[in-house]
């Protein structure tokens, strides 16, 4: 039992592993491919058909890209094709979800403080949502919206707020904020999968048949490729979020959410504007600034909950299974005395500590009962907690104590 679970968490590791490295290279894709397009310039001898051509200097040589508008007048003998990058990040980023916050859901996913769901219904919930809100986006881009990008951009943020009020009113606040990176996510490989790749297979079938491509598709992808590079950086500030309680564990995390967009917006204007122009607009750097600045004054608001309403919920069967362990009474002496300085809905450690450390509590026994898997990992078989430069007296017999009493709670299971 206790091997698998070790086993488990090495499995979480290394899929989160493939998923930044995925990641990076579609990001790093996407953003060369922008900044190449907008930098396109005319030239008088480029071949029939052709938009625009772009020198580049890298590694010690030179490069030189033409882009076709439509397609070229035959198709060339080496195509590469840049779709592996974004399907392996969301199928590696589902993986994770599933890992984290499907089996790990009873701590990570559910916050019985804030709705009463089973795991299965917050499963259906997490999900769903995700399915719902690509089948919306494409309704909308579908719409009569399309002609109207501004608007349509306009409309998709109002839905990304809805979403992220909506995710903070049932889920824990790193799940929240987690989901609505997620959903982002999804909406940005769908547009991959389901639009840009399948156009792009159009025009390659097209010219293998001898047909004249229609421009239609090359637009359709062009306007799916432009919302994912304008939604790539808040995608990356929610997948990091969890590291942050300020940013998820406050009463206006939702809004702080919101306010991500914004600032990937403005950020992604300067860069696209000066790959175009030569020159950003200044502005853009003022505006991400207040910005931040308001996202750092939201993040002081009290924290939702108390410790009183937290005594007062009722523990689980699961919470009062590992309470009723034999061994509870140490642990619990052992995890107050050395981690709940920190670990506090009001940590104690330090004046500048104004929110527990990945906003994990640590103070009923309630507190204790659910991160029991943690405190097993982190401070139990390792000594990851507590931190070396942290006051503390854990000794090997302490730790010893911790490990026995989660054995014993979780034997037969």
């Amino acid at each position: 039992m206790h091997d698998l679970l070790v086993l488990w968490d090495w499995v979480g590791f290394s899929v989160r592993w493939l998923h930044v490295v995925a990641a990076m290279a579609w990001i790093g894709s996407s953003f060369y491919f922008i900044a190449l397009d907008l930098m396109l310039k005319p030239s008088p001898d480029l071949p029939q058909g052709a938009h625009g051509e772009e020198w580049e200097v890298h590694g010690g040589g030179f490069y030189h890209t033409v882009k076709y508008l439509v397609a070229p007048a035959r198709l060339p003998e080496h195509l590469t094709w840049h779709k592996w990058q974004s399907y392996t990040t969301w199928l590696s980023g589902a993986a994770l979800l599933i890992i984290i916050y499907w089996v790990g859901g009873e701590i990570f996913l559910l916050d019985p403080t804030r709705a009463e769901l089973t795991l299965w219904q917050g499963i259906a919930i997490s999900g769903g949502s995700l399915t719902l809100g690509w089948l919306a986006y494409d309704r909308l881009c579908k719409s009569p919206l399309s002609e109207r990008p501004t608007l349509l951009m306009l409309v998709l943020f109002a839905i990304l707020v809805a979403m992220s009020w909506g995710y903070n009113q049932i889920f824990t606040g790193r799940a929240a904020l987690l989901h609505l990176g997620a959903f982002t996510a999804t909406i940005m490989t769908a547009n991959v999968f389901f639009q840009i790749i399948p156009n792009q297979k159009i025009v390659v079938e097209d010219l293998k048949a001898g047909r004249v491509p229609d421009a239609k598709y090359g637009k359709i992808a062009k306007i799916r490729s432009t919302h994912n590079n304008y939604l790539t950086l808040p995608v990356v500030f929610l997948m990091l979020s969890n590291h942050y309680p300020l940013a998820f564990a406050t009463e206006y995390s939702w809004i702080i959410a919101s306010l991500i967009f914004l600032t990937g917006v403005t950020i992604r204007h300067y860069f696209n504007t000066r790959h175009a122009t030569g020159k950003g607009p200044a502005w853009t750097w003022a505006v991400t600034a207040l910005l931040m600045l308001l996202i750092a004054w939201l993040s002081t608001a009290p924290m939702p909950g108390s410790v009183e309403a937290a005594e007062a919920r009722a523990l689980t069967p699961q919470e009062q299974r590992f309470v009723a362990a034999e061994g509870f009474e140490d642990a619990y002496a052992v995890v107050l005395g050395n981690c709940s300085m920190c670990h506090a809905r009001e940590p104690l450690f330090s004046d500048t500590m104004l929110w527990p450390p990945k906003g994990v509590v640590l103070e009923t026994e309630a507190d204790i009962a659910r991160r029991a898997r943690d405190i097993y990992l982190q401070a139990g078989l390792s000594h990851a907690m507590p931190p070396p430069n942290a006051v503390s007296t854990v000794t090997p017999e302490d730790r010893a104590a911790i490990v026995a009493w989660y054995r014993n709670a979780t034997r037969g299971m």
